[in-house]
């Protein structure tokens, strides 16, 4: 039995709810007193509950409703904040807190909870559903990850009463996830505090002693602080602008890692002091920006205009560094109230304005909602946790770069993307559709990483497709999923066919001739077919066996059961013919291959087979059909232990593209012998894809490995024969894996 709060800590809770209810003045009494609700039911349902520090649960919720109330969240999101751990930890069930504070609230609190109940088979597993739970609940109320922020802050600020061996677990994870979360949302005032705090508990010492050096530094410059100061507030005394100043320090984390990259020692980290330029209007912006220039220099390259161009968060400020008193460099930021009210709050500022929006939608119309947005779209795409958060982390990067289309419309994309990503970007159909690109009117190659003040036009044709090879360089979340879906959707199709073509020439084997259509009496054929194999429908059935999961033969032969039940026969003339032309080892059916086959069948690399090679197919469980050389050891080793799986495969007299396959030469060293063995492959007009040299260093005679690609084996040996009549070649042959 849990040992019972005593009476000091009872005080304490009720004194820092009083401390809350002091920040809600601007809630309406109704909802004041729903909020007053929310806290009686959260204090019932922790009773007795105590945090690591000795103080009551309740303090806990009591604090993140309090960060809530300083962004100042309306009453559903204040009870959702103090209930947001009775889910988890309290065995509240969502469908009483649907009946008590309405389906909103519970809504809140479900998107906040954690998936304890459900199982995963590890632990990062259980993490990634969890985030992909917390962001998709996100995109469709803003207000969910405001309140898990909130919870996060807290918890880091308390983290010291943690036990010591999660310190490195929870601060590695504040800073790779909530960190960049609250930074894409424009929450600058709680990233920087996240940041802080991760750094102090992930490199203790590291963060005391440049807490020091920080310390001594202002020390020593505040008399050259407090004179810039002065100069500056002169000299907007004397132009008749009203503005408001305010000193800026870096945090210690941004002075870590500037440090880091830049190998920098804290003596060289220039602008650890700054200022910020509040004024009435826009314009003001700009004139303030003059007045400051008149009064000291400014350092080329470092002026940025963050009011034309907002980033991706919202954020919107001019910066300049100038050279100040003693030639030290100083920094100011110059905004707007209401630009530094976002700057510091983001999407939080949609509230601190007081703008009305429809009960239970958070999102606003504010930048960020594009973001929240394709969340959305890549959830309809990946159903898988990890895959989903794989996607969305690479959008967590807070750089980003501004390019234009043709017609002057400005984008703006994570830093490192390219123009593949800016055709995602545009709408998923230009990006399907890409063939070529164009930045400032030259030609470039797709994986080309897009630079600011770009202009990038994309050319399209109704015939391109998605390569497989863009998933290597995209870095936005939006086209690797819409890619992704595109191959897994083709593979899809292609296996489906390549299924169906199975169970056909399985079902010739048979007698039949063709497989039954699916209308009128066939119907129920195919409904028991379905029952017998446990598939939902015809389409799953072909999948399955284009991709291995069944064997053709054994539900042909289940097949002709159904159809002999109901008074068909086997036609003798077929199943003769069938027989003799049919190897009985061979029994699921054969299939024609000309190249045109793309996820659902591919080619051994351990043989390379190539048109005129005898070849054999084997169906791996969920892989799709492999093609390997008759005589490959591998296959024959295969063959040994799954025979059942092997299907007849044969080339088709018209192959439609080149196959690529590897050949081994052994020269003698010397110059020029690597442009001898090229000449003679281009001689037999084959293409080389790739080489390959001895690792070790030269020696008079060395492996070069190719792999060519050849329209078949006669052109492949005409490419041999060259190569082993070239000066300084001793041996020419393919490198295959035979017994």
């Amino acid at each position: 039995m849990a040992d019972l709060p005593s009476p000091a800590a009872v005080n304490a809770a009720a004194a820092s709810f009083a401390g809350l209810t002091a920040k809600l003045d601007y809630l309406s009494a109704s909802d004041l007193a729903q909020v007053r609700l929310a806290y009686r039911y959260a204090d019932q349902a922790h009773l007795g509950q105590l945090r690591n520090s000795g103080e009551p649960y309740i303090t806990h919720p009591i604090a993140v409703a309090a960060q809530c109330a300083d962004w100042k969240l309306d009453a559903q999101a204040l009870m959702a904040a103090l209930l947001h751990d009775a889910l988890e930890d309290c065995c509240v069930t969502k469908i009483e807190l649907i009946e008590r504070f309405g389906s909103p609230v519970a809504e809140l609190v479900d998107g906040l909870t954690k998936l304890d109940k459900l199982h995963f088979s590890t632990r990062e597993e259980n993490q990634a559903e969890s985030f992909r739970k917390m962001l998709l609940a996100m995109a469709r109320d803003v207000r969910v990850i405001l309140i898990k922020l909130a919870d996060r802050t807290h918890n880091m600020r308390t983290l010291s009463d943690a036990p010591r061996d999660k310190w490195a677990r929870i601060a590695t994870e504040t800073l790779d996830i909530y960190a960049p979360i609250a930074h894409r949302l424009g929450l600058n005032q709680t990233y920087r505090e996240l940041q802080n705090l991760a750094f102090r508990y992930l490199r203790p010492w590291r963060y005391a002693i440049l807490s020091k050096a920080v310390a001594k530094s202002r020390g020593r410059r505040r008399d050259l602080i407090q004179r810039v100061q002065e100069e500056v507030d002169t000299a907007f005394t004397n132009s008749g602008m009203d503005v408001r100043i305010a000193g800026r320090e870096k945090t210690l984390y941004s002075i870590y890692k500037k440090m880091e990259e830049k190998h920098l020692t804290f003596a060289q980290v220039t602008d650890i002091y700054g200022f910020r330029i509040l004024v009435p209007s826009v314009i003001d912006c700009y004139t303030a920006l003059g007045t400051l220039h008149q009064l000291y220099k400014p350092v080329p390259g470092k002026f940025k205009d963050h009011i034309a161009i907002g980033k991706l968060n919202g954020y919107q400020s001019l910066h300049t560094t100038l050279v100040g008193p003693s030639g030290v460099n100083v920094e100011f930021q110059i905004r707007t109230e209401a630009m530094h009210l976002v700057a510091e709050s983001g999407v939080a500022a949609h509230w601190l304005y007081k703008v009305n929006t429809p009960q239970g939608s958070g999102t606003g119309d504010w930048l960020g909602s594009k973001w929240l947005q394709s969340l959305l779209d890549i959830e309809d795409e990946t159903r898988d946790a990890a895959e989903f958060w794989d996607h969305v982390k690479v959008d967590l990067f807070p750089d980003a770069v501004y390019v234009f289309t043709p017609k002057s419309q400005i984008m703006a994309l994570p830093k490192g993307a390219t123009v593949v990503d800016f055709a995602y970007a545009i709408h998923s159909n230009v990006g399907d559709r890409t063939l070529a690109a164009r930045i400032n009117g030259e030609q470039v190659p797709l994986r080309t990483e897009i630079k600011n003040g770009d202009v990038i036009e994309i050319v399209t044709a109704p015939g391109a497709a998605p390569n497989p090879a863009w998933l290597g360089f995209v870095r936005t979340a939006r086209a690797r999923s819409k890619i992704r879906q595109h191959l897994k959707t083709l593979a899809q199709t292609e296996s489906e066919d390549l299924g169906e073509k199975m169970l056909a020439q399985a079902l010739r084997a048979e007698g039949i001739e063709k497989l039954p259509d699916d209308t009128g009496s066939n119907r129920l054929l195919w409904e028991k077919l379905l029952r017998f194999t446990g598939n939902k429908s015809m389409s799953e059935l072909f999948l399955d066996l284009g991709l291995g999961k069944r064997i053709a033969s054994i539900v042909a032969k289940r097949l002709l059961t159904l159809l002999t039940d109901r008074g068909e026969k086997p036609d003798a003339l077929l199943l003769t013919r069938e027989r003799y032309t049919t190897n009985e080892a061979v029994a699921q059916g054969g299939v024609v291959l000309d190249g045109s086959e793309n996820a659902s069948i591919r080619f051994a690399p351990c043989c390379g087979p190539v048109p005129g090679d005898a070849i054999v197919g084997y169906l791996g469980r969920g892989e799709g059909l492999l093609v390997h050389a008759a005589d490959c050891a591998v296959a024959q080793k295969l063959k040994l232990n799954d025979s059942e799986r092997f299907i007849d495969v044969q080339w088709s007299d018209d192959p439609v593209r080149p196959f690529e396959t590897e050949v081994r030469v052994t020269v003698v060293n010397g110059r020029g012998v690597l442009a001898r063995v090229a000449a003679a492959l281009a001689a037999a007009e084959v293409d080389i894809t790739h080489i390959d040299m001895e690792d070790e260093a030269a020696q008079d005679a060395t492996d070069l490995r190719f792999v060519i690609a050849v329209r078949d084996s006669k052109q492949l040996e005409t490419a041999l024969g060259n190569l082993r009549r070239t000066h300084a070649v001793l041996k020419a042959q393919r490198s295959k894996v035979t017994q």
